[in-house]
C-alpha cells in the first residue's frame, strides 16, 4: 500500500498579482502630475484637466512582484459619475473616497500633494488630522515636483490592500485538516 502525501501548492514569490488603483481628489491637486511621477519619473508642469487616465507599473514591493493598474480621474464635478463608477470597481484609492465604497473601511490612503509649496499650504495640519483620524486612515506629504514620498504613496497603499485582502480572506489552514491523516510538512496557504 503506496502513501501519498498530499501537494500544497505555494504562493510562487515571482508570481503577479495586480492591484486596482484609484487616484481621487478635487480639480488641480495633482493627482495627475503625481501619477506621472510615479509611473515615468517625471514633473508635469503644464495643468491639463483629466478626464481620466489608465497606467500600468509592474515594480517590487516587499519583494513580491506587483502590477498596479493605475487609473487617474477627472477632478472636476461633471465627471461624478464616471469617477463612481471607477470606485466601485478599485482595490484602493490614493485621496479619499469613503463615500462611495460599501464598507467602513478600504484601503486608503489621504494624501497632501504639493508639499514642496509650504507658503501656499490650502489645508492646515489640523484639519488633515482631524480628516485622517476621522476616516482613521494614514496621511502622506508629497510632492510630484520633487518626488517627494511618491513611490512611498503607491507601495504603501498596495500594502494596504494586501492586508485588507489577508482580513477579508485568511489564508487556510490545511495542517489541522491534514493532522488526522498524519502527514507532515503542512503549508500554510
Amino acid at each position: 500500500m503506496s502513501t501519498k502525501k498530499k501537494q500544497v501548492k505555494r504562493e510562487d514569490p515571482l508570481s503577479t498579482s495586480t492591484y486596482k488603483i484609484i487616484v481621487v481628489g478635487g480639480g488641480g491637486v495633482g493627482k495627475s502630475a503625481l501619477t506621472i511621477q510615479f509611473i515615468q519619473s517625471y514633473f508635469v508642469t503644464d495643468y491639463d484637466p483629466t478626464i481620466e487616465d489608465s497606467y500600468t507599473k509592474q515594480c517590487v514591493i516587499d519583494s513580491q512582484v506587483a502590477k498596479l493598474d493605475i487609473i487617474d480621474t477627472a477632478g472636476q464635478d461633471e465627471f461624478s459619475a464616471m469617477r463612481d463608477q471607477y470606485m466601485r470597481c478599485g482595490q484602493g484609492f490614493l485621496l479619499q473616497i469613503l463615500r462611495i465604497k460599501d464598507g467602513d473601511e478600504f484601503p486608503m490612503i489621504l494624501i497632501g500633494n504639493k508639499c514642496d509649496l509650504q507658503r501656499q499650504r490650502a489645508v492646515s495640519n489640523e484639519m488633515v488630522e482631524e480628516l485622517k483620524s476621522q476616516l482613521k486612515i494614514p496621511y502622506l506629504e508629497t510632492s510630484a515636483k520633487t518626488r517627494q514620498n511618491v513611490e512611498e504613496a503607491f507601495y504603501d497603499l498596495v500594502r494596504l490592500i494586501r492586508n485588507y485582502q489577508l482580513k477579508e480572506r485568511p489564508p487556510i489552514n490545511i495542517c489541522n485538516k491534514e493532522k488526522k491523516r498524519k502527514f507532515k510538512g503542512c503549508t500554510l496557504l
